[in-house]
Formats: structure tokens, C-alpha cells, sequence
């Protein structure tokens, strides 16, 4: 797979910007679309000139038709990506998340796109007591968001059924790693922990602390889309991306206060609405179907990201 043509959606974003590093260093021709709502451009300048940047939104079809013409694989992470904020602002979340992944879609499709690797959530499963979430059991989305992601998986099914166009749907759980905005009021929890920790602040907890996740770092997702773009007989369907391990808040902030030398206990505060109380991943399908196998373990990609965020907080 040396020498293609991709597309990362949303690439100046978190996942994104990740994945623009590993296909530069294996050699591929990049071109990231974003128009910067969540993406950041600093995620973007360590690979300047290596790659066409392409500045236009998910819901403007025109510009994602252009954007797609010639690309072979497009790896679509652009999205409105907060539960707090669906909530807030459901209209936004659907039109960029579901109709903006209709976009994609049907420029992949017209512009002859052999596969296009979509980011879903694990959000989809909602609140269900059964664990670990395996893809046969039922969803049942929370959030405004939960349901866009599910909306965008079914659309990609649907054009695989419809119109032959390879898609593939990838669950990420938790993913966590450098280059997450720690700025946002929408930030994930590590970011935010570690934040508060280098300002000896205390951390902000919603609910007791003792709800778990499946937190999974950037480079085992990277993998995932990798495999996902290259596994046969794959097209179609939906994957769990994680480690399958488990972690609570309170077991996450312990480990980064270990790391980080200090010492400081958090605030906590009401739960909030949409929020699940446990996550955690059975990841058996898409270690049969595409041979994925999470290569850190949650210190060790805590350890990376806590010293990412050192460098770039100071």
C-alpha cells in the first residue's frame, strides 16, 4: 500500500493529525481536508509542505467532491465529536456528522473512491449493562451525538449495499494521545486531567469517579484505520477499536498524578446528561478480520501523552 492517494477528513484534528504522520512516514500522498472548527493548525505544522492542505467544510458538497477527486482511500474523521456539545446544539452535531458524512459519501462513490475508513464511536452503544460491548448486541444511543455516529455507520453500510462503494466503520472507544486540544470547554478527560495537574489545580469529575473506560491510545487507532483501508472481505461492516482493558476516573487521574510527581484530589461535580457510566470493548472481531492487536498498554500511552503535553503546556 506504499504510494497511495488519501484523504483525512478532519485531519488537522486529533486522530487525524495522527494519522497524517504515519502515512507521511510510510510514504503516502496526503491531502487533509478541515475547516478548523475543533482542528487545530499547529497539529498541522510539523509536516508542512508535506502534504495539500485543503480548507472547506464537511457540509459544503461542492468542496468535498474536490477534495475527494483522485484520492484512493479517504479516511473520514471529521465531525463534531463532543457529547456535551450535541447536546447543546443537536442541529449543528446532525448536519455536520450525518450530512456531512453523506457528502463523503457520495463524492467517493461518483469519484470512483476504492475505500473509505468512516470514524464511529462506541457512544452508540449507550447505557446497556452488558459488558464488554460486542458489535451483535443492540445499541442504544444516549445523545444527539451517540445517534449521528450511528446514523453516519448505517449510511456507510447502506452505500456499501447500494452502490458497491467499499466503507468501512470503525468504533473507537476513548482514544486518548498527543495532539488533543486541552483548550476546548469540550475537551476529552486525559487532556483536561493533565492540564489541571501541571497548574496544581484540581480535576474536575462528573459523577463519583468510579465509572470506567476503555481508553485506548492514538497509535492503536491509527493501526485499526491502516488495516482497515488494506483486510479483505471487511466492506460493509462495523468494528470495536480499544484495548479491551478497563480503567475508572479515579484509577486514571491516580496514574497520571504517579507520572506526573504530583499529588492533588479532584472536585467533583453532578454527572452529566448522555454520559454512560461504563465502556469497555470486546475487540475479538476485528482481531479475526483484519489481525489488529493493540501494541501499548495504558500506562505506557499515558506516559507519551503526558510528556506531548508537558512540552506543549510549557
Amino acid at each position: 500500500m506504499s504510494g497511495d492517494r488519501f484523504l483525512i477528513t478532519g485531519g488537522a484534528g486529533f486522530i487525524g493529525s495522527n494519522l497524517l504522520a504515519e502515512l507521511l512516514a510510510r510514504g503516502h500522498e496526503v491531502a487533509v481536508f478541515d475547516n478548523f472548527a475543533t482542528g487545530r493548525r499547529r497539529n498541522l505544522e510539523p509536516f508542512a509542505g508535506h502534504f495539500e492542505l485543503i480548507e472547506g467544510d464537511l457540509r459544503d458538497a461542492a468542496a468535498v467532491r474536490k477534495a475527494v477527486k483522485g484520492r484512493r482511500f479517504v479516511l473520514h474523521q471529521g465531525a463534531l465529536s463532543s457529547v456535551g456539545r450535541s447536546v447543546e446544539d443537536p442541529l449543528t452535531s446532525n448536519d455536520v456528522n450525518v450530512n456531512g458524512t453523506l457528502n463523503v459519501l457520495l463524492a467517493a462513490r461518483d469519484e470512483g473512491v476504492q475505500r473509505v475508513v468512516a470514524a464511529s464511536s462506541s457512544s452508540v452503544y449507550g447505557d446497556t449493562p452488558t459488558l464488554p460491548k460486542v458489535e451483535t448486541m443492540p445499541v442504544l444511543p444516549m445523545s444527539p451525538y451517540a445517534v449521528s455516529k450511528l446514523a453516519a455507520e448505517k449510511y456507510c453500510a447502506a452505500f456499501h449495499r447500494v452502490y458497491g462503494l467499499q466503507t468501512v466503520a470503525l468504533r473507537y472507544f476513548n482514544v486518548f494521545g498527543p495532539r488533543q486540544d486541552p483548550t476546548s470547554q469540550y475537551s476529552a478527560v486525559i487532556p483536561r486531567f493533565i492540564t489541571a495537574l501541571k497548574r496544581r489545580e484540581a480535576p474536575v469529575i462528573y459523577g463519583d469517579g468510579q465509572q470506567s473506560r476503555d481508553f485506548t491510545f492514538v497509535a492503536d487507532v491509527v493501526q485499526a484505520n491502516l488495516l482497515a483501508c488494506e483486510a479483505s472481505g471487511v466492506a460493509g461492516d462495523f468494528f470495536n477499536v480499544a484495548c479491551g482493558r478497563r480503567f475508572s476516573l479515579l484509577e486514571l487521574l491516580d496514574t497520571l498524578c504517579d507520572l506526573m510527581g504530583v499529588r492533588v484530589e479532584p472536585r467533583h461535580e453532578p454527572a452529566r446528561a448522555g454520559d454512560v457510566r461504563h465502556s469497555l470493548a470486546d475487540i475479538g472481531k476485528i482481531q479475526r478480520a483484519m489481525g489488529f492487536e493493540p501494541r501499548w498498554t495504558f500506562r505506557a500511552g499515558l506516559e507519551k501523552t503526558v510528556a506531548h503535553f508537558q512540552e506543549e503546556l510549557s
